[in-house]
């Protein structure tokens, strides 16, 4: 495939304009969120691209949707051409603004990557001094950029934060008047990270109807605020919680919206829990779209309560991983990981085989526990990867 042109999408404030700013430092940059700058590139988008032969980097490229057909064309003429891969160069924060109008015009012709949040072991590899911080520091502050490298106090900064961004995509997106509504919906999302969702009783305990509810939840989706993780498919004989589970993609987002204010409170918290699996689960997904990998993540979880929180997909193999915030490792935290094994070995044939578990724990030792893994959680991103990367093979 001959892509000439690259697109960076992900939330608002994890860091794409200052990547493709210091990996792209040559080209010229164009915000499309001026709005003098969106006037001209709407108005005349023949015009405005022909301002940059060889081309640019156009950020929050979702503000000018009609450049995408016209872009387009200029990327068949840089084939022909000869001109080298990325010469253009989108970001968006708003993923079905930016990928459909990719998916519409440009289908083969961009290199799409998603940049979430910063990972605990980027800040590892780069020895950050965030990287030593206290687990219940880490989740309660977040992983967005300017919250680990500016003296902003998180509730100050997640405050703006949602009112500047999220609820500015809101208006954006969806003719809402009343914002109200709204703001209680995200903080009973953050209260439900790491829990199976029901979007019947979500919308009723925000006092909204169901359609609305499904509506604002695709945005926070679109928006990269929330993830949905699909429970797994295989059916070991008993029936099977069928919705997704719910995750924000930043426990520190997540724990502002619960109110939780302080990073001392978690301590007997019961959104320690909670948030301990929303930030696990976060550097998976991180380490997945960092390095490019391929496997699909699941969860488990059967009518009668028996759960494994993340399920590794990788096609012939499952790899089951539970998420605990304890310190103390207990001889109970395997009982999920064992029924499920077990009900895997009377499967039928051809079904995945299952490879040997592991538990993510928040102590600081690691250990072995009846034949399992269990990770400290400053091991974690590097088991993580590891476990990817393996799964990919």
């Amino acid at each position: 495939m001959f892509v000439t042109k690259v697109a960076v999408t992900g939330p608002r404030q994890s860091g794409k304009t200052t990547l493709v700013r210091s990996v792209f430092g040559g080209k010229p940059y164009v915000s499309l969120e001026d709005p003098d700058v969106r006037d001209a590139a709407l108005a005349d988008p023949r015009g405005f691209l022909a301002l940059y032969p060889d081309g640019a980097v156009l950020d929050e490229a979702q503000h000018a949707p009609s450049l995408f057909s016209y872009l387009r064309t200029r990327v068949d003429d840089d084939r022909h051409r000869g001109q080298a891969p990325g010469a253009w160069v989108l970001t968006g924060s708003q993923h079905f603004g930016l990928v459909a109008s990719i998916t519409q015009s440009l289908a083969g012709r961009v290199g799409l990557l998603h940049l979430l949040p910063l990972s605990l072991g980027e800040l590892q590899d780069g020895a950050h001094p965030a990287a030593d911080a206290p687990l219940a520091q880490l989740l309660w502050r977040g992983l967005y950029p300017p919250v680990v490298d500016r003296s902003i106090p998180p509730a100050v900064w997640y405050a703006d934060y949602v009112a500047t961004y999220v609820e500015r995509d809101l208006r954006q997106l969806v003719n809402v008047r009343d914002l109200a509504p709204f703001r209680t919906f995200m903080r009973m999302c953050a209260a439900r990270s790491a829990q199976v969702l029901n979007l019947s009783a979500l919308a009723a305990d925000c006092g909204t109807a169901a359609n609305t509810a499904k509506t604002w939840l695709s945005i926070l989706e679109a928006s990269y605020i929330v993830y949905t993780l699909p429970q797994h498919h295989v059916n070991f004989g008993k029936r099977l919680v069928k919705s997704p589970k719910l995750y924000f993609y930043d426990s520190g987002l997540a724990a502002w919206l619960a109110g939780v204010r302080l990073a001392d409170e978690l301590a007997l918290s019961s959104l320690r829990g909670p948030l301990f699996e929303t930030w696990a689960l976060g550097e998976v997904l991180k380490a997945r779209n960092n390095h490019r990998l391929a496997p699909t993540l699941h969860y488990w979880r059967d009518q009668i309560g028996v759960e494994v929180d993340l399920l590794l997909d990788h096609g012939d193999t499952l790899t089951p991983v539970e998420f605990k915030a304890g310190q103390t490792v207990a001889a109970d935290w395997v009982d999920p990981l064992n029924r499920y094994r077990s009900r895997a070995l009377r499967r039928g044939p051809g079904q995945p085989q299952i490879a040997p578990a592991h538990i993510v724990y928040g102590g600081d030792e690691p250990r072995t526990r009846s034949g399992v893994d269990v990770t400290p959680w400053r091991g974690w991103p590097q088991r993580a990867l590891a476990l990817l990367q393996a799964a990919s093979a």
